[in-house]
């Protein structure tokens, strides 16, 4: 009971603030992620909940501590703010973020989770400390990631479906072709899913690389992939003929292709966008602990696990509304349309990272549908379901902001003694 008493109120708080906003994550953010494969049918309500449950858990757990300080220190001039306004402000960013996703899911609204941390500290910082305490210039680079992530994705989305349509699909004879060009697609698959993992960092597991050797490793893997595609294809049973039936069971291919590239995605959002749920609890608990605001807050094994908790159980309770808008509701999708949205999600991350350009998982995930609903026309397009997702990412940003200010000012009166 000593351990129980001797711990801070504030970071009561900030641990339980930490576990609504991974829930809101999940139920917003990773329901976005998974929203291809059940809109295509590659898997079923339950099964994404599944793969995204053990690879979101593995990339926060693994894999999530080193993006942490980036929404601490990139955001606000830590030398203008005092231990007080650092805790009541990381406090007001946990809860009007997760507000902010828990209204947006809601209405199956895919928004940026970064997004809406980074309105809430702009928010906080601006009105308690200063409008000369925001780093302006990162937010500027985000506010112009709402055009680069969606545009980058959606333009490799749609040259990926339209090259598997003119070279499978669209052919004389589809079947021989994906008996032919199948294992190239799962060497690009597991390339991509190699750079994912090993550029992205595995530094709690000592697996820190650079891109030569990220680059290496991932061609070792997409041999690997290859093989397997060679192995998965001959097994699965490709049908008779008639045109009806070769293309369903071409399909079964990319079923494949398709949870691979989702298991890719899941491992990346959980390693990258659990800093959104327990970088302000590490903060929280830098503070609280008397540490120099300046030094790197440690992120503890048990702020990871909130994080994946979190995650997890969002996407179970409430996770199918966003799944439906993203999957259903703006465009038509197939397995071979899914996959090409999922590797053109993965490519963007990937090319992303290794520019430094801040991106959003799941604005890079609807360009990437949108990209490849204009492959097919834009008629293939529901404009209505596509004119509110744009609406509410623009809206993300002052929302937040104006939340924060509002829970800021709670937490303060509410913990001052």
């Amino acid at each position: 009971m000593s351990f129980f008493s001797d711990v801070p109120p504030a970071l009561w708080v900030a641990a339980f603030l930490a576990l609504y906003m991974a829930w809101a994550i999940g139920a917003n953010d990773v329901a976005n992620a998974m929203g291809t494969s059940v809109g295509s049918g590659a898997l079923t309500v339950w099964g994404a909940i599944l793969v995204a449950g053990v690879f979101e858990f593995c990339g926060a757990f693994f894999a999530g501590g080193h993006v942490t300080d980036t929404v601490r220190k990139g955001m606000l001039d830590l030398g203008m703010i005092s231990r007080d306004q650092l805790i009541y402000g990381m406090l007001a960013s946990l809860a009007s973020a997760g507000t902010l996703l828990i209204g947006a899911t809601r209405f199956g609204l895919p928004v940026s989770t970064t997004h809406a941390i980074v309105g809430a500290i702009v928010g906080f910082g601006t009105v308690a400390i200063g409008f000369d305490a925001v780093n302006w210039g990162k937010i500027m680079q985000i506010v112009l990631s709402w055009l680069t992530s969606p545009l980058l994705a959606g333009v490799i989305a749609f040259f990926i479906f339209q090259i598997t349509r003119s070279k499978v699909l669209d052919t004389k004879d589809p079947v021989a072709q994906i008996r032919k060009l199948g294992p190239l697609f799962f060497f690009f698959v597991f390339f991509i899913i190699g750079l994912v993992t090993l550029f992205k960092g595995l530094k709690p597991l000592k697996l820190d690389l650079n891109f030569t050797q990220a680059l290496i490793g991932s061609m070792g893997l997409g041999v690997v992939g290859a093989g397997l595609g060679v192995f998965f294809i001959r097994r699965v049973h490709l049908g008779p003929v008639d045109k009806k039936h070769r293309f369903s069971q071409v399909e079964r291919i990319f079923v494949i292709l398709q949870i691979l590239t989702a298991c890719a995605i899941a491992f990346a959002h959980g390693s990258n966008d659990v800093a959104n749920s327990i970088g302000p609890l590490a903060a929280v608990a830098h503070a609280v602990r008397g540490m120099d605001l300046a030094s790197k807050a440690p992120v503890e094994p048990w702020m990871l696990a909130i994080g994946g908790i979190g995650i997890v159980v969002g996407l179970g309770t409430w996770g199918y509304r966003v799944m439906e808008t993203v999957g259903k509701r703006i465009t038509e999708l197939t397995p071979s349309r899914g996959f090409a949205a999922q590797l053109s999600a993965a490519t963007t991350i990937v090319l992303a990272s290794r520019m430094g350009i801040p991106i959003s998982t799941t604005h890079t995930l609807v360009g990437a549908v949108l990209g490849v609903g204009l492959a097919r026309g834009i008629s293939a397009l529901d404009l209505r379901v596509v004119g509110k997702i744009i609406a509410s990412w623009v809206a993300t940003l002052p929302i937040a902001a104006g939340l924060s200010v509002f829970f800021y000012y709670f937490f303060r009166g509410l913990l001052i003694p």
